[in-house]
């Protein structure tokens, strides 16, 4: 056996040795040394220098079992949930099961529902004490349906369920309705972590009209001083590329007409939308593609009316013509 394998051996079976934080790095008494680690199998802190045992007995404050890969840590591991903001109690309480059977799977007696029953009444009592946690509860149920609808993964939920948390703290709800801020929630979320949804989409989900969306939105936005950029139009355009089923040629020639034309000042009041509509429309016709202007508009949830405007100030703004 060469000195290589002996050494990879012995380091297999040699104690664990932790370093210590640098914001709480000891010294050694004997030689002065930093070199401290913390010996996890002897429960001892020691100098790597001069092998003193500085400190002994120390608490493991980990799990008493082992693990050697994820699946085995998982099953093992005796934690719930981790808490989150999407849920109005963060997720801490227990939960009743609504099925009327005991820990064996079998069915429970006739008194036993009836007592089981009760009790899921109270516990749902208990876990809304006052009005402020039931509106929570009714806007994060609001929240977490539209954006299962939409397709908005979890870290965006959990800021949406932020901003409302913080509307309903600072009082912004008063006199307003509860799905109408839970909608703009969401949408300030999308603006904010550059995911596109338009209020279009969000109005179509959501219980109250897209004016009062937009209203509460404009509202939350300046009462929490949120910094949202404005929305590009060429965040918009691989989704709706993917929808048409457009070619790579189509999608960067559409991408290039918004970033030459939006540099022109072109964008400037215009639906992102329909601005992204318009660019996919112009970058068919150049690329020679049949794609109708019914059909861009009918992903696009803008009229067609505003696509052929959009499409005729941007082919002018780039300098071609294309016939008809």
């Amino acid at each position: 056996m060469s000195d290589t394998q002996r050494t990879d051996i012995d380091r297999q079976y040699e104690p664990e040795k932790q370093t210590e934080d640098i914001t709480h790095q000891m010294e050694c008494p004997e030689c002065g040394g930093t070199k401290i680690y913390r010996d996890s199998e002897h429960g001892e802190r020691c100098c790597e220098d001069c092998g003193l045992v500085i400190e002994g007995s120390l608490l493991d404050t980990g799990p008493e079992w082992r693990a050697f890969d994820t699946t085995e840590r998982n099953k093992k591991s005796r934690v719930g949930s981790p808490v989150t903001r999407t849920l109005h109690d963060k997720g801490l309480t227990t939960a009743i099961s609504w099925k009327d059977r005991d820990g064996n799977g079998r069915a429970l007696s006739p008194e036993r529902r009836k007592q089981m029953r009760r009790l899921r009444t109270w516990h749902e009592r208990a876990r809304t004490a006052n009005n402020k946690e039931r509106n929570l509860q009714f806007a994060l149920s609001e929240i977490d349906r539209m954006a299962s609808a939409m397709g908005i993964p979890r870290s965006i939920r959990e800021i949406a369920s932020v901003l409302y948390r913080r509307a309903l703290d600072e009082d912004l709800i008063r006199g307003r309705s509860i799905e109408g801020i839970a909608a703009a929630a969401v949408y300030a979320a999308c603006r904010q972590e550059g995911f596109p949804r338009s209020l279009d989409e969000l109005a179509e989900v959501s219980r109250v009209e897209r004016s009062e969306i937009a209203r509460a939105y404009r509202y939350i936005a300046r009462e929490l001083e949120l910094a949202l950029e404005p929305a590009d139009p060429r965040q918009y355009i691989p989704r709706f590329c993917s929808a048409l089923e457009c070619s790579e040629d189509i999608k960067s020639k559409a991408m290039e007409i918004c970033s030459i034309t939006a540099e022109e000042g072109l964008l400037s009041g215009k639906s992102p939308t329909g601005y992204a509509a318009a660019a996919i429309y112009s970058a068919s016709r150049l690329c020679g593609a049949n794609t109708t202007q019914a059909e861009i508009a009918n992903v696009a949830q803008v009229t067609e009316v505003t696509i052929r405007k959009r499409y005729h100030e941007q082919l002018e703004a780039i300098g071609l013509t294309i016939d008809g």
